[in-house]
């Protein structure tokens, strides 16, 4: 028998390594503790080379681990959990990354009251900066919830919400890097019809972003304070600032933030 694992990953995609990289750089446990099952042989192997156990199926890694992050596509989730229900135990913790799944739909397709814990990553974990929403879900103990906060604050900013604002956060920090994507390209856009170089207006507004990020958590003001102190009477910002009003921006980013809730409630069958 394989002693217990720490942790275990159904599914080894891009968020999977980047929770992994995550742990392993902070030294919370090593390669060896860290267990992997992937239906892509190739990714086991890649991870094996580093040091981590590597399983033929999702019900062995299942068996071993006593942490387990469920890391596969919403649309593959019912099948593995269907493969490791007969080996989940009272003890054993699972950890759901994928968007729209309930605690409830995860306990019923295991068969019991089991542990659960479900998290809102996003995609700049990848480079160890993600903003990850993390709810506890009973029985899991106040403990076993912390081992986990460690897991992904490894990876970036974690913060624990209610387990019944799973949907409505996503559009926060799960969604939201496409929303920053799709203005970082308008901007680009809106440069070039001025003649301005597209990497130079590229590394200037990513720079731009970095910064206006560390005002918000750092400056100690409010998003209207920030707006305030660059917008100066009868200048360039508040000109920009009333054409983004007369052109409905703050609608759309509502009715961006309420059509991501409403899907996100539709694939969770709360709608």
């Amino acid at each position: 028998m394989m002693p217990k694992l720490k942790l275990g990953f159904i599914g080894a995609g891009n968020m999977a390594g980047a929770i992994i990289g995550g742990v392993l750089k902070k030294g919370l446990m090593p390669a060896s503790q860290i267990g992997i099952y992937d239906v892509d042989a190739a990714k086991g192997t890649r991870y094996q080379a580093g040091g981590h156990p590597v399983f033929q199926d999702a019900a062995s890694l299942a068996a071993t681990c006593g942490i387990i992050i469920l890391a596969v596509k919403p649309q593959n989730f019912s099948e593995a959990l269907s493969e490791i229900a007969p080996a989940v135990t009272k003890e054993t913790l699972l950890v759901s990354i994928a968007a729209g799944i309930t605690a409830q739909s995860i306990k019923k397709a295991i068969g019991f009251d089991c542990k659960v814990v479900l998290v809102m990553p996003n995609t700049p974990m990848l480079l160890g900066a993600g903003a990850s929403a993390l709810s506890r879900v009973e029985p899991t103990t106040p403990e076993e919830f912390e081992r986990v906060m460690d897991i992904f604050a490894a990876g970036g900013v974690a913060r624990e919400i209610d387990a019944s604002k799973m949907c409505e956060v996503i559009p926060v920090n799960g969604s939201s890097p496409a929303f920053i994507y799709r203005m970082a390209g308008d901007i680009a856009e809106s440069a070039a019809r001025y003649g301005i170089d597209a990497d130079a207006a590229m590394a200037l507004f990513c720079q731009t972003l970095v910064g206006s990020a560390k005002m918000l958590m750092e400056s100690g003001k409010s998003p209207e304070e920030l707006i305030t102190m660059v917008c100066s009477p009868g200048g360039t910002t508040l000109a920009a600032m009333e054409a983004m009003g007369e052109a409905g921006f703050s609608e759309a980013v509502a009715a961006a933030f309420d059509a991501c809730v409403k899907r996100a409630k539709e694939l969770s069958g709360r709608a």
